[in-house]
């Protein structure tokens, strides 16, 4: 089944006898089926051959018409890939990307420990985040917002303020955003859909196709999607589903510390190589937290969560 971009139907095609695989790239995925995009823009419902391979939004890949849709022949080798796991199961968010747009709202308050696991997955995954802080039009809430947040610019971390309802303050963003693949990650009510609206022309009727088209009906928070924001097709947004939590399973407890840039540097004045980082004497960690080089918030979210993944679960 295939769509070229804007039309609402997708139309079946059969194979050719000894066609060869064509490339493609992965623009949406929605349980076991997904959408292919050619090179020439063409856009072809397919699913993987195979329960266990397992595609993700921003695949290269190799696909062949098949009866009434295509067929996910291989994948190619993927620069990174960002995903989470809890206890139960494992959420893959995308590949082969270039930045993730971690956005945050001055209203309703975040969680910071969903900051805080977003960015160690982003550190863990080797892609850089930028975090943008949405509704810069309301003064009090914002200043107070931008403040939770200094701990994170003093790190070093790219933190744009941004007005996405009135579209003031988007220069410094947008800007960040051309020629780059970027997945959009935050909690609900952060302004997700506002600001793919705002940017990737034809997103809202995209949507609705997508979800018709890949039978999900109104639910599409569960369905990742690719939104290109120019006609070149050189810059884009990957939308993923909100989320309450962002698991980290699939990180070692003692890989923590490097993933947490002002926790980690001075993990090499500990005592002992082995340090966790908690309890053990002549550890360069707990050093800096009683001479308040480290905030107190941030090294309880490193220690609650070095408990949580040694508890059985981390590996």
């Amino acid at each position: 089944m295939e769509t070229s971009p804007g039309n609402s139907a997708l139309h079946a095609k059969r194979s050719t006898p000894g066609a060869q695989p064509q490339a493609g790239l992965v623009v949406a995925s929605h349980g076991r089926h997904c959408v292919v995009e050619t090179p020439q823009g063409r856009q072809v419902i397919c699913h993987p051959r195979g329960k266990k391979l397992g595609v993700a939004v921003g695949d290269r890949v190799f696909w062949q018409v098949s009866a009434d849709e295509g067929v996910i022949e291989r994948i190619t080798p993927r620069r990174n890939l960002l995903y989470r796991q809890d206890a139960l199961r494992t959420k893959t968010l995308a590949a082969n990307l270039d930045q993730a747009l971690i956005l945050l709202a001055a209203e309703p308050a975040w969680p910071e420990h969903l900051l805080a696991r977003a960015l160690i997955a982003c550190e863990a995954a080797h892609i850089a985040p930028l975090v943008a802080l949405n509704k810069s039009d309301l003064a009090a809430p914002f200043a107070r917002a931008w403040e939770r947040l200094a701990p994170y610019r003093a790190m070093g971390y790219a933190v744009l303020p941004i007005a996405v309802k009135t579209g003031d303050a988007m220069a410094a963003l947008t800007a960040r955003l051309q020629g780059r693949a970027t997945l959009i990650l935050g909690p609900s009510g952060a302004g997700k859909s506002t600001l793919i609206n705002l940017l990737a022309p034809g997103a809202a009727a995209r949507t609705s196709e997508l979800s018709r088209a890949l039978g999900s009906g109104k639910q599409t928070t569960t369905t990742t999607t690719w939104y290109w924001l120019d006609a070149a097709r050189t810059g884009a947004l990957i939308d993923s589903p909100g989320f309450q939590e962002f698991g980290l399973h699939h990180i070692s407890p003692r890989q923590l510390a490097a993933f947490m840039p002002d926790i980690g540097q001075y993990a090499a004045q500990c005592r002992f190589h082995n340090c966790t980082h908690l309890h053990e004497p002549g550890c360069g960690i707990i050093a800096a937290l009683t001479g308040n080089a480290i905030s107190a918030n941030r090294y309880k979210i490193y220690s609650d969560l070095f408990r949580q993944l040694g508890d059985g679960r981390g590996r």
